[in-house]
């Protein structure tokens, strides 16, 4: 959910091949230290089945119907706000086939226009393509939440970067769900995109 001038911005946020290189035995070093002290003790990656018991359970078919409105902001690796947006998006469903098409206008009026097309597949399991979108979207539904898993293809300084989301989503009510999206490149983290939406 970003458009060229943030791509450019990550651009030229994150830290180069020779920058990761040069610092790798810092952060073996701080690793160790952590592990030393038992501070990574009992962490793990969150899953979507964690949140099966929460509710009001999320049908994403259902949510993902008709007009939404959402706003959101993208914060760089700093945490600094880059760029705030709204979207408006058309949704229907024909049986497993669902369409979303998402009108973005960003801070700086600038427009951008993606249409995700849905497969509802069983278990809670959906897919997804797009234009922009590099292979097929990964997405699993478990009570109030969704994780959306995807690579996006963004144009910066003439070439492609190939950025990674890991895109969750959560219902808070039968018409508002908060999103928090993070963005990877070599697998490095480069920022957040943050969006509340509002069903109408």
């Amino acid at each position: 959910m970003t458009d060229i001038s943030i791509a450019s911005h990550l651009a030229a946020t994150a830290p180069s091949p020779r920058a990761r290189r040069s610092s790798s035995w810092l952060r073996r070093g701080s690793l160790a230290v952590l592990l030393a002290g038992g501070l990574l003790t009992g962490c793990s990656t969150p899953q979507v089945t964690d949140y099966a018991k929460e509710t009001p359970v999320l049908e994403l078919s259902e949510y993902f119907n008709g007009t939404l409105d959402a706003y959101g902001v993208f914060t760089d690796r700093s945490g600094q706000v880059v760029k705030r947006f709204t979207v408006v998006m058309k949704c229907t469903w024909v049986g497993d086939q669902g369409t979303l098409d998402e009108l973005f206008t960003y801070s700086d009026g600038t427009t951008q226009r993606r249409v995700w097309r849905l497969t509802r597949h069983a278990n809670g399991r959906f897919t997804g393509v797009a234009d922009d979108v590099v292979g097929t979207a990964e997405g699993q539904q478990s009570g109030n939440a969704f994780r959306w898993s995807y690579t996006l293809a963004l144009p910066v300084d003439g070439t492609v970067w190939n950025v990674q989301f890991d895109d969750w989503m959560y219902l808070m009510s039968d018409k508002v769900m908060l999103n928090k999206a993070a963005m990877r490149k070599w697998g490095v983290h480069l920022g957040e995109v943050t969006l509340s939406f509002h069903k109408r």
